[in-house]
């Protein structure tokens, strides 16, 4: 499946060169519009045709006696000439973003699902307990910062053992927070929304680690609805974002780039936030790799960062949720969207020193990270140091509860199979079927 082809007129070499980047964050329409014409053959009566100008407005632009200003015209120009909205600091264009894929029957609800999800329940001493702490009367802030602590503890596990297990504890937090929002006054009812906001994305994103992408698509529709409802743009950025990764894995690539997409012109509607764009350009890049279109993919890897070092130095403007993503993310990400697209020379180096700065602690990620190096070092037919980075990743799944993990391992199992009778992949076989019986 070849991926959507947006820039139909501009040529992929000019858009990644230097010099029409530049000209284009400067919004220089004179360089524009002659580098148009030398390098991509438009002449200035075919750039007037597909921009809605006239050719004498458009010669006396390239003349440098008139320039561009209103937003409505530049983006005619974007749309005409197929400049991505991102090169000129607008939002992605209409034709960037693929169309959303058709839905046979009835469509799907946007109405979150009721509070605890369609497959979990608290068990019946754990319902008392929660009815018991809403007759104890009025949420204080102090019960405010407890519910907080409990989330940020929640991602923390997750991060190290993997978010299978914390399923039922998740979303029995987000049951008793959506049902003190209907108890409380108005006062902290907003903080509780927001609160039950993060829960529901956390329940998403533990589904999503235990490969239940139906149960965390309705968990982060969920988080959105939430979100949308106290018109913070920033985290339904957050969610959008979670939303593209599933779509990544779940095997529908055009809609995880329209996520991105999306969940980028959410951020900067709420303000500069450099570190989110960062992470936003990387999730994009993912699914362009998956879509196997390398100049996307490579584009968006510049752009995340570029977005990074514009974050440095700003300390904790950024949101919390987001501050994960450091140099050492950067890093490793743009070596697995590297190898998501194949290449996997330039990709082994990057995760192998991602994996070589990551901390102990971070389990999961490592395993992740580990069972990439190896895919990249099979790619090259590097077999014992693949079988060894293999290894590793199916070490720490001891650790950890991911079956998302344990999918990549099985996967990297199935690439094996011509090379069964070497030894080792035979050794590697024999530690798999004791690791995971």
């Amino acid at each position: 499946m070849s991926g959507p082809q947006p820039h139909r007129e501009l040529p992929a070499e000019l858009l990644a060169s230097p010099e029409w980047q530049e000209a284009c964050r400067r919004r220089d329409f004179a360089s524009v519009f002659r580098l148009a014409k030398a390098k991509a053959g438009i002449y200035p009566s075919r750039i007037a045709s597909l921009c809605g100008m006239t050719p004498s407005r458009v010669g006396e632009i390239m003349a440098g006696r008139r320039s561009l200003a209103h937003i409505d015209v530049i983006e005619r120009v974007a749309d005409g000439l197929r400049i991505p909205g991102a090169m000129l600091g607008l939002a992605h264009r209409p034709w960037e973003i693929p169309p959303p894929p058709r839905v046979r029957g009835r469509a799907a609800a946007l109405e979150p699902q009721p509070e605890g999800g369609p497959t979990e329940r608290l068990p019946p001493s754990e319902e008392l307990g929660e009815l018991l702490a809403l007759a104890d009367g009025q949420v204080t802030r102090s019960t405010l910062a407890a519910l907080r602590s409990s989330v940020e503890d929640y991602w923390r596990q997750d991060d190290e053992h993997g978010g299978a297990a914390l399923r039922p504890a998740v979303v029995g937090h987000l049951r008793y927070v959506t049902q003190l929002t209907r108890t409380t006054d108005d006062v902290l009812r907003q903080d509780l929304q927001s609160l039950a906001a993060e829960l529901a994305r956390l329940a998403g994103w533990a589904y999503f680690d235990a490969c239940q992408y139906s149960t965390a698509r309705t968990y982060f529709t969920q988080a959105l609805a939430l979100a949308h409802g106290q018109g913070d743009r920033l985290f339904m950025a957050n969610v959008l974002s979670c939303m593209s990764l599933l779509a990544t894995y779940d095997g529908n690539p055009a809609d995880a780039v329209a996520l991105a997409c999306r969940a980028q012109d959410a951020a900067r509607i709420a303000g500069d936030q450099p570190l989110v764009m960062s992470m936003l350009h990387m999730r994009e890049a993912f699914a362009h790799a998956a879509l196997r279109d390398a100049v996307s993919c490579h584009a968006a890897i510049d752009r995340s960062r570029d977005a990074y070092e514009r974050s440095r130095g700003q300390g904790d403007a950024a949101p919390s949720w987001v501050r994960y993503f450091d140099e050492t993310k950067l890093i490793v990400d743009g070596g697995i969207a590297l190898a998501r697209l194949g290449e996997a020379s330039r990709a082994e180096p990057l995760i192998s020193e991602g994996l070589r700065r990551e901390r102990a602690t971070q389990q999961r990620g490592r395993a992740l990270h580990a069972f990439w190096l190896a895919s990249t070092q099979l790619q090259q037919g590097k077999l014992d140091a693949a079988c060894r980075s293999a290894g590793v990743a199916l070490d720490l799944t001891a650790a950890i509860d991911s079956p998302r993990v344990t999918g990549h391992v099985q996967e990297f199992r199935r690439h094996l199979v011509p090379y069964a009778r070497e030894a080792p992949v035979i050794a590697f076989e024999y530690r798999m079927r004791e690791a995971l019986a």
